[in-house]
């Protein structure tokens, strides 16, 4: 009998143990479909492809459908400038197709990271910032009138050292703002990057300018398309919100992928399979934007990633 209780009582400690140290999963059950909305920095997808690695790398047995449709040039406040792209077409705009895609994806939750080119890369101006906050509230209204959740991604940052226009990162300063101030007042599930991005950025400025070197650090080299270590931030920003607070010393999205043999090559199938997928998807909804790649029909697609999906799932066992 005291034996019976001993070993119940170490089979209580050992759940106890194993609840205080087993990680939960980043997303509820009822969670099986993830679409990231955007322009050209979702559509480049590193971001994406970092949240993806995590979840499969920690929670391999959680099934979640990452869909990248991320269209480059686009905005939600349906403005364009004169001259875009040289002249050979306005910016798509997200009001041509986002019935479309909410009703071929079918998502459970939708990321929605706009703003970069809302501002069309001018100073600030209450119309053009008026038609923003009005394409990001329809955005919004769209997304929860479908039946899924949408979390609002503030802005990534502009780099007026790289990209020249004077201005625009303040505008991009109040986008973000605005964004957070949602949060508090109308209760929407907001995911600041831009203050994260422009803090990491400024920390590297301030000591480029201590030891007298001549600004060479950026996170976007054009000042609007981060390279990977602005992604990461992205992504990272992205987790620890969902839950992964261990990652906050993390630099890179492969120093947490400590569980996996070869992180890089994991990365690699990851970010093959998204490639693929996310021009399917883009080519089998339709956009309004010329001069993107053609897709491989939608199931053909499919039929490759599960193939690659094979590989990943062995690299996560």
């Amino acid at each position: 009998m005291k034996k019976s209780i001993f070993s119940l009582f170490l089979i209580l400690v050992a759940s106890i143990a194993f609840a205080q140290v087993a990680p939960q999963p980043l997303f509820k059950p009822e969670i099986k479909k993830v679409l990231f909305l955007g322009n050209s920095i979702t559509y480049a997808g590193n971001y994406v492809n970092d949240i993806e690695a995590y979840c499969i790398a920690h929670f391999p047995n959680q099934k979640i459908e990452f869909i990248n449709v991320g269209l480059p040039s686009e905005t939600v406040s349906g403005l364009s400038e004169d001259g875009h792209a040289d002249g050979r077409f306005p910016r798509p705009d997200l009001h041509e197709r986002l019935s479309r895609v909410l009703a071929k994806t079918k998502p459970d939750l939708v990321f929605a990271s706009y703003g970069m080119n809302d501002g069309i890369y001018l100073p600030l101006d209450l119309v053009r910032f008026q038609k923003f906050k009005d394409g990001i509230q329809w955005l919004h209204d769209k997304v929860v009138a479908s039946g899924a959740k949408i979390i609002h991604l503030t802005p990534p940052i502009y780099d007026e050292v790289k990209g020249k226009k004077i201005g625009y990162a303040d505008v991009l300063d109040v986008y973000s703002n605005w964004l957070i101030e949602q949060a508090k007042k109308e209760k929407w599930e907001v995911i600041d990057v831009h203050y994260p991005m422009q803090r990491i950025l400024d920390a590297h400025r301030r000591l480029d300018q201590r030891l007298g070197i001549e600004t060479s650090f950026a996170l976007a080299n054009d000042g609007i398309h981060p390279a990977e270590a602005g992604h990461w931030i992205m992504a990272k920003s992205i987790l620890m919100h969902l839950g992964a607070k261990e990652i906050i010393k993390a630099g890179t999205i492969q120093a947490t992928l400590t569980n996996i043999e070869n992180p890089d090559a994991f990365i690699k199938l990851i970010t093959e399979r998204q490639n693929i997928l996310k021009d399917a998807w883009l080519t089998n909804i339709g956009h309004s934007r010329p001069e993107m790649n053609k897709g491989l029909p939608l199931e053909e697609a499919q039929s490759k990633a599960e193939a690659l999906e094979v590989q990943i799932r062995e690299m996560a066992k």
